[in-house]
């Protein structure tokens, strides 16, 4: 006869209503036990506590909250008419795909995209890319663009903002933390690595942070972290205080029980458990706009747990059109110091599939460059730039250096158009003959003539000439989207 040991004496009956109790949960899958499961498991739940270090999947468990990009852009003129996430970049991407694509190879497939600045084209991609199978059954990329309501009117005031007043639509699927994302930075990034570590150490919210800022200023702030990885404060950066100063181990610093402090670079990524975030943006900050220097700082003075999450790989936060020029020539490079994530095929990198024809080379010379789908390349040179698709560069062209993002038509379709309304289409789209173009960006739709130089002639650093159809920042000329560059042009 079966002894079981139990505090007090129960027959093998009252198993029976704990289980029907439990199958009848709508939010629960049917219980299944395996046949040498203890009969102690059939007495009661209640009598034993459940496991902390057991967790359901990422893709039923985690939901990314992904920010297309704010008003006050870098990478202007570039984000004159769309948003950061929705710039082109290494020919056939935006860089919205690079943090999508970071999701979803780390099985997180419950996406929410937030946007509002200029988000006409990123909404769209978002739509026509991640509606297809690439997700799962029960996986999605869900835009949610700015909107206005009885309890909330205008735009989004800041990431907070943005959450609280989306907190409906978020908390339809009982997620236990958000996945907080900026979605124009360009780095590779497993988030279960990230997610484990807030989960070990029972992390209200976990930052993580970057060791390697050199001398730029990130714009997410600095985060003064003990030996233990727990953030004991925020700081922006202090106006004229030399970046170098606050990037070390703090001159001076107090020790205590967990060692000497230091500053690092939060990257604006953070997982925040679902209640906790519900609480910090309805009850204790209703009024606060933005997560980076209101939410994080007030959790901090409250005493949550707040921990940081070294990250050491590559991460380019596209502080500028420096550094969004400087990451798409390390595409071209045979480099391992760049983004080398487009060639990886165990994290492959997604984006909008298009019905392109392979791109055709006619005698030209090609090196060190990338090349985008459907480009037309007759008689020219290109050397150590990203073509994107759709290029056209006629006979004796030469580029160099340079990153063109291609074109959203053929230009054949384009002189079509022109025919039909009467009109003589001088410069199509794409690259007219025997022009030199060097270190330069050419955004979509450009039409540069014949005997065009775009060089930066002068060495002009900085310089606004849109009325022309272009730009200077940095030393770089960057061509207007769907500007025109007349024949025999020096720039």
């Amino acid at each position: 006869m079966l002894q079981v040991q139990i505090p007090t004496p129960v027959t093998l009956t009252a198993k029976l209503p704990i289980l029907r109790l439990v199958r009848s949960c709508d939010n629960h899958p049917p219980l299944r036990l395996p046949s040498s499961a203890p009969l102690s498991l059939f007495i009661s739940n209640s009598q034993k506590p459940e496991n902390p270090n057991v967790f359901p999947p990422l893709n039923q468990s985690v939901a990314a909250i992904v920010f297309g990009d704010g008003s006050e852009s870098r990478l202007y003129p570039l984000t004159r008419r769309r948003s950061g996430g929705a710039v082109p970049i290494a020919a056939n991407y935006r860089l919205i795909d690079v943090v999508v694509s970071n999701c979803i190879n780390s099985n997180i497939s419950k996406i929410y995209a937030l946007t509002q600045f200029n988000s006409t084209s990123l909404n769209s991609h978002l739509f026509r890319a991640y509606s297809g199978k690439v997700l799962g059954k029960e996986g999605f990329v869900e835009v949610i663009a700015a909107y206005q309501s009885p309890e909330g009117q205008g735009w989004f005031q800041g990431t907070a903002d943005a959450i609280r007043r989306c907190l409906w639509v978020l908390e339809d699927y009982p997620v236990l933390e958000f996945l907080v994302l900026p979605g124009h930075h360009l780095y590779r990034m497993d988030y279960q690595k990230l997610i484990e570590a807030h989960r070990n150490n029972n992390a209200d919210i976990t930052i993580s942070v970057s060791c390697a800022v050199g001398n730029r200023d990130p714009g997410f702030g600095f985060l003064k972290v003990n030996s233990k990885n727990q953030v004991l404060e925020f700081r922006e950066r202090p106006d004229r205080e030399p970046l170098k100063s606050i990037t070390i181990q703090e001159e001076g610093s107090k020790k205590s029980s967990y060692g000497a402090y230091h500053y690092f670079s939060s990257m604006g990524i953070y997982v925040i458990k679902r209640d906790i975030m519900t609480k910090l943006l309805t009850e204790s900050f209703p009024n606060a706009n933005e997560i980076t220097n209101e939410i994080i700082p007030g959790a901090i003075s409250m005493g949550m747990k707040v921990q940081s999450y070294t990250f050491d790989g590559y991460w380019e936060d596209m502080r500028s059109i420096e550094a969004f020029y400087q990451a798409n020539m390390d595409v071209t490079k045979r480099s391992t110091l760049g983004f080398n994530s487009f060639y990886d095929k165990n994290s492959p990198l997604y984006t909008l599939p298009r019905c392109l024809p392979p791109t055709l080379v006619t005698d030209a010379d090609v090196i060190d460059s990338v090349i985008g789908d459907g480009c037309i390349l007759k008689r020219c040179k290109v050397k150590g730039s990203v073509v994107g698709m759709r290029t056209r560069i006629e006979d004796g062209a030469v580029i160099e250096d340079s990153v063109l993002m291609g074109s959203d038509i053929y230009q054949e379709d384009c002189i079509q158009r022109c025919k039909m309304d009467g009109k003589r289409d001088k410069n199509p789209i794409g690259i007219g003959k025997d022009s030199y173009i060097r270190k330069a960006i050419v955004d979509k739709n450009a039409r540069i003539g014949k005997n065009v130089q775009i060089v930066n002639k002068g060495n002009v650093q900085e310089g606004n000439r849109e009325s022309d159809g272009f730009v200077i920042s940095g030393g770089i000329v960057i061509v207007l989207k769907s500007a025109v560059i007349p024949d025999c042009s020096i720039i």
